[in-house]
């Protein structure tokens, strides 16, 4: 053990030996210029970018398994669903592990575990909404001093001794702060439904912590948890701010709550990961939608900073400006991951919040100001008893949508005629959605309509795996899914909310085929100098169950691609692509400014954690979490023979 323990401190010694000079959007002492990936994203911007190129085009089809690990006995049962990224610094790996989240340091090069540190939370654990491995952590480094930070499903902040795994004794009671302490809570409330999957937020010497809640289709109270945003100091896990994204009375953004709504209305938090710029001093938040996702009867008004980007500064908490993507959210369309900073080679130094509905709102970082013109267009009314619908919504100039948006008859299946006069029969007892912004309708209407169908789905568009941007040509990447949406709302006589997500009644499908033409998930280039789109590929090949189908026989079929979102990664000169959450086994490389796939790499199971690189001793590594089937996951180390 105390060799183990003398080995990481000599890795992560050598890491800081790397690091001669500052670099940008990076504050661990090392970045991916080194060869490293101390942050969740890659770097505080969130790029998911490395200028490696040791693997390239060339020799990207002789990669082969370096190395692989198991998660099988870690936790009470294997978790076959986990969606965690690794951080490696200066040779060691740091990862989460298993459904109680247990943190490991494995020797970079051959995955050999260095040190475990598995949390205990007993009735805490067994009450979190957000249980399993998470999706990563964060590294801090003061000198010689090196920590790392993660949330428990039990929603405490833990800070472990890099180099060996111990809690740091200075950092709040034994190395952990108790997340529950000072939330603050529903009228009438004394449950607390709330975690986080997601790391802290780490720069400046401030880590900072968003809460999620439970999916807030079927709340069972309009009275919820608020999801106030808190930055604690990093070496003593004192508690410096708190931002409430639900304003109180005598707050700037009160009067967007009519009627008492903020003082009702819970969620609003911050669950997708954050970024940074360390220069500026400012930490963005993506807010997610208030209490509830389908319902805002209770809550009368746009609600800030509900589905905002908030800048802070990190040390003080202090708002630097925001923008709301959407007002009066009930379409569950909250922000899902952490905005995308880039210093553009046309000199922008932007800000790229991918969304939901499949925009990219886009800000100058410092100021806030948008970089291309938003316009304030009416949308639809509904007609919804109680609801309260916004006039108007912000819909971006530029760059154009990266996936679909509402539903027409145009956008039916057709590949025979006979399939689409079933898709069009199907219809019939729903309502269209001419906009992106047609609100939810009552499952038993007044017209016979049972629910709207629309385009994105709450799950996106794009969600939680993000995008990723190549700094050197200003391009952004995307994955995104086409699933359609039902939006339908009835009493839920378990809630005191007036109108949930209706339950009993599902999206058509033709023949066990999707609703709507292909493809069914993409990856969409986007040049951000311009705003204009490069190209756009399916995620993957067209699946068997599509393919193989009997109303397809004799057929043609184009690659339909799958209705998941990519895990994405960006080198010098490769895109690499994984099939996502209910994709297979497939990760491939592709040309970046082409999308021509250069690759094919199998996976031992399915790509669920996006994929990151590192270099060690002259080798780069791709390495990527692999989990489905009822498998135990994997993370699984790529290198060149």
């Amino acid at each position: 053990m105390i060799t183990t323990k003398r080995l990481v401190s000599s890795l992560i010694l050598s890491a800081g030996m790397l690091a001669l000079a500052p670099a940008a959007m990076s504050q661990s002492g090392t970045d991916v210029s080194a060869g490293d990936w101390p942050d969740y994203g890659g770097n505080m911007g969130a790029q998911r970018y490395s200028p490696l190129d040791q693997i390239n085009a060339d020799n990207v089809d002789s990669l082969e398994i370096a190395w692989r690990f198991s998660t099988a006995n870690f936790g009470p049962t294997p978790e076959s669903n986990a969606t965690f990224t690794p951080l490696e610094v200066g040779g060691v790996l740091y990862t989460t592990l298993g459904a109680t989240r247990n943190v490991a340091a494995l020797d970079a090069s051959t995955g050999q575990m260095l040190w475990l540190w598995r949390p205990q939370e007993g009735a805490r654990f067994d009450a979190a909404p957000r249980k399993g491995s998470g999706r990563g952590l964060s590294f801090w480094r003061d000198g010689d001093e090196t920590r790392i930070l993660m949330i428990t499903p039990g929603f405490f902040l833990i800070s472990l001794d890099a180099k060996t795994g111990i809690p740091d004794p200075d950092f709040g009671d034994n190395g952990r702060v108790d997340m529950f302490e000072g939330l603050r809570l529903g009228e009438g409330r004394d449950d607390v439904d709330i975690g986080s999957s997601m790391p802290p937020f780490v720069m400046n010497n401030v880590a900072v912590v968003g809460p999620a809640h439970k999916v807030s289709m079927r709340p069972p109270s309009k009275f919820n948890v608020k999801g106030d945003v808190r930055g604690f100091d990093v070496r003593t896990g004192e508690k410096l701010w708190t931002f409430r994204t639900i304003p109180q009375r005598g707050d700037y953004g009160y009067e967007s709550w009519q009627n008492g709504g903020a003082e009702i209305a819970g969620n609003g938090g911050v669950w997708a990961p954050m970024s940074g710029d360390p220069e500026l001093n400012h930490v963005y938040l993506p807010t997610e939608s208030a209490t509830g996702d389908r319902f805002g009867g209770d809550r009368p008004g746009n609600n800030l900073f509900a589905n905002s980007v908030v800048a802070l500064d990190i040390t003080t908490g202090e708002r630097k400006w925001h923008y709301q993507l959407i007002h009066h959210d009930i379409w569950d369309w909250d922000n899902p991951s952490a905005p995308v900073l880039a210093d553009l080679p046309n000199g922008r130094k932007v800000l790229m919040q991918v969304t939901k509905q499949s925009w990219v709102y886009t800000f100058d970082r410092e100021t806030g100001e948008p970089v291309w013109p938003i316009e304030e267009l009416p949308v639809p009314a509904g007609d919804v008893p109680g609801e309260w619908y916004s006039p108007t919504q912000p819909f971006p100039t530029k760059p154009a949508p990266f996936d679909r948006q509402g539903i027409s008859e145009d956008d039916l299946i057709d590949f025979t005629p006979e399939l689409r006069g079933l898709a069009l029969e199907a219809i019939q007892r729903f309502r269209l959605s001419p906009s992106v912004y047609s609100p939810p309708s009552e499952a038993d209407a007044a017209d016979g309509t049972v629910g709207t169908l629309s385009l994105p789905d709450a799950i996106g568009g794009a969600n939680w795996e993000g995008s990723a941007v190549d700094p050197e040509t200003g391009i952004l990447y995307i994955p995104s899914r086409t699933n359609v949406a039902l939006l339908s709302v009835a009493k839920d006589e378990n809630s005191d909310v007036d109108f949930s997500q209706s339950y009993g009644v599902r999206v058509p499908r033709i023949k066990g085929l999707p609703l709507v033409k292909p493809p069914y998930g993409r990856v969409t280039a986007i040049d951000m100098n311009s705003g204009e789109h490069v190209f756009q590929v399916a995620n993957a090949d067209t699946p068997d169950r599509i393919a193989n189908n009997a109303a397809l026989a004799g057929l043609d079929i184009p690659r339909t691609g799958v209705a998941t979102r990519s895990g994405l990664l960006l080198t010098k000169t490769l895109l690499f692509i994984g099939e996502g959450v209910g994709g297979g086994p497939t990760l491939r490389a592709h040309d970046k400014l082409t999308g021509d796939i250069v690759a094919e790499i199998d996976l031992p199971n399915t790509q669920t954690g996006v994929p990151m690189t590192y270099e060690h001793d002259g080798k780069q590594f791709i390495v990527l979490t692999v989990s489905g089937s009822g498998s135990a996951a994997e993370i699984i180390a790529y290198a060149l023979p």
